[in-house]
């Protein structure tokens, strides 16, 4: 089982950059793909990036291309997602949640989830 501590979330304003965390323990990291998640108030939660075990290969959401970016540093197991440009929309709690193997676009194929952080956007 992986144990997933999320950080970073805050209240910011529109047009800055957020750098999110996600400190893994427990677990050989590199083996695990990783994958990162929002849930807006009164919406499902929705999945805006995912990466590989190595690192090697990444997927960002179409609505979040061009201001999301998620990588990992496995040598700290730990896995970021930078946020630039935010917007009012990006108001949300963040999860990261991880997967033995490779990655999936599918919340129901993650087994282990971090606590979550609030990020929340003003205008």
């Amino acid at each position: 089982q992986v144990q997933l501590v999320d950080s970073g979330g805050g209240l910011m304003q529109v047009g800055d950059s957020l750098r999110l965390s996600c400190a893994a323990s427990g677990v050989t990291f590199s083996k695990y793909a990783l994958g990162w998640f929002r849930q807006a108030p009164g919406k499902e939660r929705e999945i805006v990036a995912s990466i590989s075990g190595s690192g090697g290969s990444t997927l960002v959401a179409d609505s979040t291309k061009g201001r999301f970016t998620i990588s990992r540093d496995n040598a700290k197991n730990t896995a970021y997602l930078q946020i630039n440009t935010l917007k009012p929309e990006d108001t949300a709690v963040y999860y990261c949640a991880a997967r033995w193997g490779s990655s999936s676009w599918l919340s129901s194929d993650y087994a282990d989830w971090g606590q979550g952080t609030q990020v929340t956007v003003s205008s």
